[in-house]
């Protein structure tokens, strides 16, 4: 599969959107300021996903950054300055990545460069991380006076541990890609020219399972993680009972004891009449 650059062209567009069998790469685009979110980023960024919610043709998304250095460099520093105690509740930044983490359709961070603040914020709201090896994480808030407030102090202990994460978060330390990978912060780190292909490849392997698998199995994994675990099992049940009924479960099965490819796209057509 042909691979979109990171280092993408200059236009006025805040977010590049490229859609291609089935994934869609958002690119957020100010490489001048190291791609750091703004309002205007963040509002351009939920009118995408509005877009894209009920487009039949874009079943996951990839999330990057243009130009080779960074992926997401963090919040505005302008705006972050003016911004008043109102302004922490309403949490804009936190709400967005929320909305990202229970996105109807998986999600995968391809980590370019610097993923600071906002920016590994945004990369922990994925459901999948990969990482170039010039990529490099780090919640640098204390540092400003503040804290990471948008899923940061939350989402990274509960993948790399409390202790790890505190450590990150009180000192503002930066860790490079590989450390990323030991942490379990990233799945994969592989040289920058090959990283949007490394994303394709993982994206590939999704969109060749089950829809309905692939979402329920996210959305439980995601919602089961924080609740006790017999709450889960029954999670796990239910969704379990109501795929057992499905023609996916049928050509899944039929498809490994004919020793073939499944095809569940045929299914999703002819559910749908096409």
């Amino acid at each position: 599969m042909p691979q979109p650059t990171t280092g993408a062209p200059e236009t006025d567009a805040l977010i590049l959107t490229e859609v291609r069998d089935g994934v869609a790469v958002l690119t957020i685009n100010r490489p001048r300021v190291h791609n750091a979110m703004n309002a205007a980023v963040l509002a351009e960024l939920s009118s995408i996903l509005d877009r894209y919610e009920d487009d039949d043709s874009v079943r996951l998304l990839i999330f990057t950054g243009a130009g080779p250095k960074a992926f997401v460099a963090g919040a505005d520093i302008n705006e972050l300055q003016r911004r008043r105690p109102v302004d922490g509740l309403r949490a804009p930044m936190q709400r967005l990545y929320s909305r990202i983490e229970s996105y109807s359709k998986p999600t995968i961070a391809a980590v370019n460069g610097y993923a600071f603040g906002g920016g590994c914020e945004l990369a922990l709201a994925c459901d999948i991380r990969v990482a170039s090896t010039e990529a490099v994480f780090g919640l640098l808030e204390t540092g400003l006076g503040i804290i990471p407030a948008a899923g940061g102090t939350q989402r990274l202990a509960r993948m790399i541990g409390v202790g790890r994460a505190t450590e990150m978060i009180l000192t503002g330390r930066k860790i490079p890609a590989d450390q990323a990978l030991s942490y379990g912060l990233v799945t994969d780190v592989v040289p920058a020219e090959q990283l949007m292909e490394t994303a394709f490849a993982v994206a590939s392997r999704i969109l060749a399972k089950g829809p309905l698998a692939v979402s329920l199995a996210t959305t439980i994994v995601r919602r089961g993680f924080d609740v006790d675990q017999e709450t889960g099992l029954l999670l796990e049940r239910l969704a379990q009972a109501l795929i057992y009924s499905t023609e996916e479960k049928q050509e899944g099965t039929s498809a490994f004891l004919e020793s073939r490819q499944a095809n569940f796209a045929s299914v999703h057509h002819a559910r749908r009449g096409e």
